[in-house]
């Protein structure tokens, strides 16, 4: 495959892939008497969470799962939040259970994970689970699901372009803890040998440019140029940013990553768009998170 033809990595039919997979899992774990269990829990009346918790619920329902939906008020107490997830991991017919971020002004994000049971918890933002992708206990640890997904669109990409991910070069540009820090220890799991860049390293863009995979994950709109890729690179861009498009009339907007997909697509060997890529993983990794956790139950 040349340059000027890039692989495009196509989300929904890698998550369509997932889901069919988790829903055959599924069907075998039930016929041992185990149904995978999902619980989210929404407080206030957010319109976007309420589309993202809309969604988490059909895909439960579609993989065969008990699927749980707990709404709270935006005046909830932090006691009563703490209180329901308390009973949900006590609930042995719940195998995931999830806090739909953000959180009202007034109750902690990091409190209402870190109430969560490690075990339980299928969004991977747990501090153990954290601890444990950082040591490499990737048999224990549950992985937060964009960088799951991300990792599931390499592997694609290398199966396309007949590549090995052993040994190959991969910088990743962003250090949040949701995405950057742990596709980083995925990589590094995976024999790749990894630099962690962001907005502020020197000569970011010659850093990108070595990247035989290169990850955008800094939330900045077209940062990555297409001079910045490495011909033939795999690029996973995880940014999803809302920029004007006066092309399409006054007040419209449109999506776009951090790499500047056009420019890009004309070096990388793979690459994911936006929309379409890694977004479309995320609710299909949560499935598979769940499981995951399903399955371990069952097991202890």
């Amino acid at each position: 495959m040349t340059a000027s033809s890039a692989f495009v990595l196509d989300g929904k039919a890698i998550a369509d892939g997932v889901l069919a997979r988790v829903a055959e899992g599924a069907r075998g774990l039930e016929a041992r008497g185990v149904k995978p269990g999902l619980a989210v829990v929404l407080v206030g009346d957010d319109p976007a969470s309420q589309t993202y918790v809309a969604a988490k619920g059909r895909a439960a329902l579609a993989c065969g799962f008990h699927s749980l939906q707990r709404t709270l008020p935006a005046e909830t107490s932090e006691a009563e939040l703490l209180g329901l997830i308390a009973k949900l991991n006590a609930d042995p017919a719940i195998h995931g259970v999830l806090v739909q971020l953000p959180l009202p002004a007034g109750l902690s994000a990091a409190r209402a994970v870190e109430a969560i049971a490690p075990e339980k918890d299928v969004d991977g933002l747990h501090p153990v689970n954290a601890g444990l992708l950082a040591t490499g206990a990737l048999e224990r640890a549950i992985v937060p699901c964009t960088p799951a997904g991300a990792m599931a669109m390499i592997d694609k990409a290398c199966e396309a372009l007949g590549r090995k991910l052993d040994g190959l070069e991969a910088v990743v540009v962003g250090r949040s803890n949701l995405v950057g820090k742990p596709i980083a220890q995925l990589l590094l799991a995976r024999n790749c040998t990894v630099t962690i860049a962001h907005s502020r390293t020197r000569e970011l863009a010659a850093v990108a440019r070595r990247a035989d995979v290169l990850v955008a994950a800094v939330g900045r709109p077209e940062m990555v140029r297409g001079d910045w890729i490495k011909p033939g690179a795999i690029v996973i861009d995880v940014g999803v940013n809302r920029v004007a498009a006066p092309e399409k009339g006054e007040g419209k907007t449109r999506l776009v990553g951090d790499v500047a997909y056009a420019e890009a697509a004309a070096r990388a060997g793979a690459i994911t768009p936006v929309p379409g890529g890694v977004g479309r993983m995320t609710v299909a990794m949560l499935m598979a998170n769940t499981l995951a956790a399903a399955t371990r139950a069952a097991r202890a």
